[in-house]
């Protein structure tokens, strides 16, 4: 009798189900999708754990005992049992760290962060490697990235993660902004600080960061492109001058465009490649629309999805909630005070929900959005437009 394969639907959940089914489901396949850089995948039995956690079957305290028990009863061994038992266990460790809006931004905490992942999983957990590293890669052809020695691991994350605490996202274009964050994460990922994980973990990190500074990351991009996004790591931190090969970020410069911005890049790993073949090298925008011969006149219009710029809103509604709310924690009713709206649904539905879908406005306690005493507040990124509005003359 063949097996039965538990695929979950995960866009199914995340477009149709409750909330709380959303958020679990963009959870599990963000840390099930993420398996895929070290070329894991999970088990049939984590996939069906993961649908029943998702629909409210089960608790994570539940999947976490059911796992465990299914791995410690094991008696017969699998081919690529060490494999399937590393991946589920990284899941299940990701999903819990993916369901809290927090973020550690320190050395410690990134550290911290890979013994959370691993643990379990790896005796090294949370531990920098002691040793220097190379690795083979396909879309170099084998050689390899110069991965930071061991000796200067620590003082390599302290510097990097102060030097982007401490900076100013105040003011910069939207392209600017994109690079930086681009270049923030490559050189984290290029220290390597660990033996293995180290690509899980940096995404991970990089997740919990931009959600900490305003931004809605909560899509399947790392899901559906984890592969791309290591592979992109890997060409922004190569060069080689004898092969006439320089850095190149901007394959994962398009990876957080498409994230952040809502661009629609082609995401697939042959453009990558270090000697592409023709077909493969340019990267399309999907957004632009194919050369058919035809004049400009004759190419039909086509509107593509909106592309918001990541700092600013066209929402006037938007811009007066802003307004209103600057460094303030005031509760719906204050809000409505202070813009003189009466009708508490509109006022919800045009204003408020806006403001927060677009990654401007949170909750004071958003764990428990019916708080009996909650209140909303201007996000890092909201913080920053009022800033911009309240200098202008």
């Amino acid at each position: 009798m063949a097996k039965e394969h538990h695929y979950i639907d995960f866009d199914e959940y995340i477009r149709q189900g409750e909330p709380s089914q959303r958020e679990a489901a963009y959870a599990w396949s963000t840390a099930i999708g993420l398996q895929a850089v070290d070329g894991l995948t999970t088990s049939e039995y984590l996939n069906d754990l993961a649908r029943r956690n998702i629909e409210g079957e089960l608790t994570m305290d539940q999947v976490d005992t059911l796992l465990d028990s299914y791995y410690e009863s094991k008696t017969a061994r699998e081919a690529h049992d060490d494999d399937k038992n590393e991946a589920d266990k990284a899941s299940r460790n990701i999903k819990k760290i993916l369901s809290v809006k927090t973020v550690d931004f320190t050395a410690n905490g990134f550290i911290s962060l890979h013994r959370r992942i691993f643990e379990g999983v790896f005796k090294h957990a949370g531990q920098l490697r002691d040793y220097d590293i190379t690795k083979k890669e396909w879309v170099l052809e084998g050689d390899t990235v110069n991965y930071l020695n061991w000796e200067d691991l620590r003082r390599a994350l302290d510097y990097d993660i102060k030097q982007e605490r401490e900076f100013s996202y105040k003011g910069l274009a939207p392209d600017d902004l994109i690079t930086h964050i681009a270049s923030f994460v490559s050189g984290l990922w290029q220290i390597h600080a660990f033996g293995e994980g180290n690509t899980r973990t940096t995404a991970v990190f990089t997740i919990q960061y931009l959600r900490s500074i305003g931004f809605d990351v909560e899509n399947d991009l790392f899901a559906k492109h984890s592969w791309y996004f290591r592979n992109a790591l890997v060409r922004a931190n190569y060069k080689n001058a004898v092969k006439g090969i320089d850095y190149s970020p901007i394959y994962l410069e398009r990876f957080f465009r498409n994230l952040l911005l809502g661009e629609q890049w082609d995401l697939r790993n042959r453009y990558l490649h270090v000697h592409p073949t023709e077909e493969w090298s340019v990267q399309p925008n999907l957004a632009e629309p194919k050369s058919s011969g035809q004049t400009p006149e004759q190419v039909p219009e086509q509107v593509p999805e909106q592309v918001h710029d990541l700092l600013h809103t066209n929402n006037p509604l938007v811009i007066e909630l802003i307004k209103v709310l600057g460094h303030e924690e005031l509760s719906i009713s204050q809000l409505m005070e202070k813009t003189g709206l009466k009708h508490r649904p509109n006022f919800i539905e045009y204003h408020l929900n806006p403001a927060i879908s677009e990654g401007f406005v949170r909750l004071l306690y958003s764990d428990t959005p019916r708080h009996p005493r909650q209140k909303y507040l201007l996000t890092a990124k909201g913080i920053l437009l009022y800033k911009e509005i309240m200098a202008q003359p």
